[in-house]
């Protein structure tokens, strides 16, 4: 059991696959819902953090890998711009575990200026709000299709 559970926490903490994947499935399997939300928020929390303490590295690394490639930008990239120019660091970060991915949001949204901390905070708020509704969904959603009429 503790294996699921370590397999929740390592599925979010990886980019690309985050809570939004990895809080449903987590639930479906039959895990505890609390704590699969839990450690699903602090897997992905901490590659967020690591990746805003470490931002200017990766940044650095980022761009020398996408010149490598030959890309000048993504697809989420670009979605990213438009959101960041439309709502700002707050919209950036709370649609960016659904349309682009938590560590991109964080990556973007310092590209484009924002803080540390505020990106920080946002995607803290943004994090723990999709986490709830991911797994209060599946939860709920999940007992309704298994609970006897």
């Amino acid at each position: 059991m503790i294996y699921e559970y370590f397999l929740v926490f390592l599925g979010a903490a990886v980019p690309w696959f985050e809570i939004a994947v990895v809080v449903p499935l987590g639930i479906v399997w039959g895990l505890s819902p609390l704590w699969v939300m839990v450690l699903a928020f602090v897997g992905n929390m901490l590659t967020v953090l690591a990746l805003i303490i470490g931002f200017d590295r990766f940044k650095v690394w980022y761009l020398k890998r996408q010149e490598a490639k030959g890309k000048a930008q993504n697809k989420k990239s670009e979605r990213a711009k438009k959101i960041w120019n439309k709502y700002g660091l707050p919209g950036l970060a709370m649609l960016g575990p659904i349309l682009i991915g938590t560590h991109i949001a964080a990556f973007i949204g310092m590209t484009l200026g924002a803080t540390k901390k505020n990106t920080t905070i946002w995607l803290t708020i943004s994090i723990a709000a999709w986490t709830l509704v991911f797994g209060i969904l599946t939860a709920l959603g999940f007992d309704f299709f298994t609970r006897e009429l």
